[in-house]
């Protein structure tokens, strides 16, 4: 459900003799309102932590012992309860994190003030130190009970005191860690040497919450391998960017480099090579790593479609594979190649599968994505299972295919993910709150899968798909007059979407509000033909930031695209940047030292 976020904040603060030019909170929080007052924060600042519930032992703890350690166990990885975070162990760390990004990978501020400006406060004996920050967590055994795993109360309220006092208000962990990420960004590193950082904003007082609940990332890992050390990366951007889900899509037709105990040689065919591979302590490790930043992290296993790199283990299991050089006839892309529709050994197959798989998942995320995006039709053509491509013979087959995996989906206390194309083009149906619907093809898919009772994703490929717009990754065939391969060589869904563009969706637009509950969020996509670790960071940021703003604060549309956001965006860019993120250039630095200046 969204809500309205407005926030105060003035353009330029003057504090005695000199003026700094005041950037907001990325993203923009629910209400802000500061003042002009300096104050450092001290390196020896320390941290109080109050829990005040009526439960018996610490909630998050709870939740965690009762999910976390029989998926461990049953990956054969040696966890004990001493290694299940509590509430004051994940604020401890995000504390840590929290003073290791303001006094280790901060930046002074000039390229957000008029050249040769005097901008910084004066160090001497007189500064005013931050020495302590209160947390207080206050949960209630009726709010415990009401909420179930796929919830979390990420709403925050903090206070910066003139006296120096920080007190911050909770009530779940995850609120925590995002009003840690909001009080990083109101302090700047100071250019004199040793003399450490500041904010030039008290008082302050925020309170926040997000627009809407879902608030994700789609990353292809398998087209191009992207290892778990770049998506560790990524998982620091996304909580910076307060994004909550990550969504990896682990396998498609051109590799499978996920590790899968129970079908080894999955991977060991699959992947591009051996040594490209996501073990099992690879995704383990980041699942924890991604709790810790208020990050839930669940795969896509692509089905019944993208899935030739299984036939690399289980060629009998895959129909139209690899068929050249008519693979457009029976794919969207090479490799062409589907699952088998009537096959009692896909059958058998994919319960090994997710009998394996789902237990690892469920203690991190309420969802497993099962894919069903560009289903062909013609592949099951030369499927010996079905031999033919007739809707009415594939339908009730997708149906039960469906209503198999999903049903073990289920069983393993999560809800199934379907891309939209099950419910729009396939006429599937689902049990009522049983699926969410991902949409991608359309503005008007959202409203489309909303109006039938369907809860839903968006993010459609004309806003906020970040592979797009960088040209065709296929070469023209030899001496073929008719090749559609041709100059300007663009991809099917340019131009590129800048971060403007990507801001100025506004994913309600056209939402009945009787139906609007249903939008539980939205994804934004990066599809991996032409992204490796590489050039990851680049495709990323701060394009995807961008949609953790209309994420978080809710889409304002094109009117919304102001030069506030720009200067917003382009420091919280530079503190990524400081950080270790790679992001892109947001604005050109004159722009930004000349407030008015690039606007026409």
């Amino acid at each position: 459900m969204q809500q309205s976020h407005v926030f105060v904040q003035a353009c330029m603060t003057c504090i005695g003799l000199f003026c700094v030019s005041v950037a907001a909170i990325w993203p923009a929080p629910l209400e802000y309102q500061h003042g002009s007052n300096v104050l450092w924060l001290s390196p020896d600042v320390h941290t109080i932590y109050k829990l005040q519930n009526d439960l018996k032992e610490d909630w998050f703890t709870a939740t965690l012992r009762q999910l976390f350690k029989p998926a461990a166990q049953q990956a054969s990885l040696s966890i004990n309860d001493s290694a299940i975070p509590s509430s004051e162990e994940i604020l401890k760390a995000t504390i840590e994190r929290m003073k290791n990004n303001v006094f280790s990978s901060n930046f002074v501020p000039w390229k957000f003030n008029p050249r040769n400006s005097d901008f910084e406060p004066v160090v001497d004996d007189s500064r005013k130190f931050i020495n302590y920050i209160l947390i207080e967590e206050n949960m209630n055994l009726k709010r415990y009970q009401a909420m179930g795993k796929d919830v979390s109360d990420e709403s925050y309220t903090l206070r910066i005191n003139t006296d120096g006092a920080v007190i911050i208000n909770i009530i779940d962990p995850v609120g925590g860690i995002r009003a840690l990420d909001s009080l990083a960004q109101l302090f700047y590193r100071h250019s004199a040497p040793d003399a450490g950082v500041y904010t030039p904003l008290a008082p302050a007082i925020i309170r926040d919450s997000p627009a809407f609940a879902h608030r994700g990332l789609n990353l292809d890992i398998s087209r191009n391998y992207i290892s778990p050390t770049h998506v560790l990366r990524t998982i620091d951007a996304m909580s910076f960017n307060k994004l909550n889900h990550l969504h990896l899509h682990a396998s498609d037709a051109q590799s499978w480099p996920l590790e899968i105990p129970a079908l080894p040689l999955l991977a060991r065919n699959g992947a591009y090579h051996r040594s490209l591979t996501w073990t099992v302590a690879d995704l383990h490790h980041l699942q924890t790593y991604a709790l810790y930043r208020g990050v839930s992290v669940y795969l896509e296993i692509d089905l019944p479609g993208h899935t030739a790199s299984i036939a690399s283990a289980y060629p009998s299991l895959i129909t139209a594979l690899n068929e050249q050089p008519s693979w457009q006839t029976f794919s969207a892309e090479p490799p062409s190649g589907e699952l088998l529709l009537n096959s009692t050994s896909v059958t058998t197959f994919l319960h090994t599968l997710l009998s394996d798989l789902l237990p690892r998942i469920s203690p991190f995320s309420p969802y497993f994505h099962t894919g069903g995006d560009e289903i062909n039709p013609n592949a099951h053509l030369l499927d010996p299972t079905v031999l033919s491509n007739s809707t009415s013979i594939l339908q009730p087959l997708l149906q039960s295919f469906y209503e198999r995996i999903h049903a073990l989906v289920r069983a393993h206390g999560l809800t199934p993910i379907v891309w939209e194309e099950t419910l729009l083009d396939w006429n599937l149906t689902f049990p009522a709150n049983s699926v969410i619907i991902q949409t991608w093809r359309s503005p008007t898919a959202l409203a489309r899968v909303v109006a039938q009772g369907h809860k839903a994703l968006f993010g459609d490929h004309q806003h906020w798909y970040l592979d797009c717009g960088y040209g065709g990754w296929l070469d023209p065939l030899p001496h073929d007059k008719s090749t559609k391969i041709v100059p300007p060589y663009v991809d099917y869904c340019g131009p590129l979407k800048n971060w403007r563009q990507i801001y100025a969706y506004d994913p309600l637009a056209g939402i009945p509000k009787d139906q609007r509950h249903l939008v539980l969020g939205g994804e934004v996509h990066l599809w991996a033909e032409t992204t490796d670790g590489v050039n990851l960071d680049s495709k990323l940021w701060p394009r995807a930031a961008a949609a953790a703003e209309v994420m978080w604060s809710g889409g304002k549309g094109a009117a919304g695209v102001n030069e506030d956001v720009t200067r917003r965006l382009a420091e919280m860019r530079e503190r990524m940047v400081e950080r270790g993120i790679a992001a892109n250039v947001v604005q050109m630095e004159w722009c930004l030292q000349n407030v008015g200046g690039c606007m026409l």
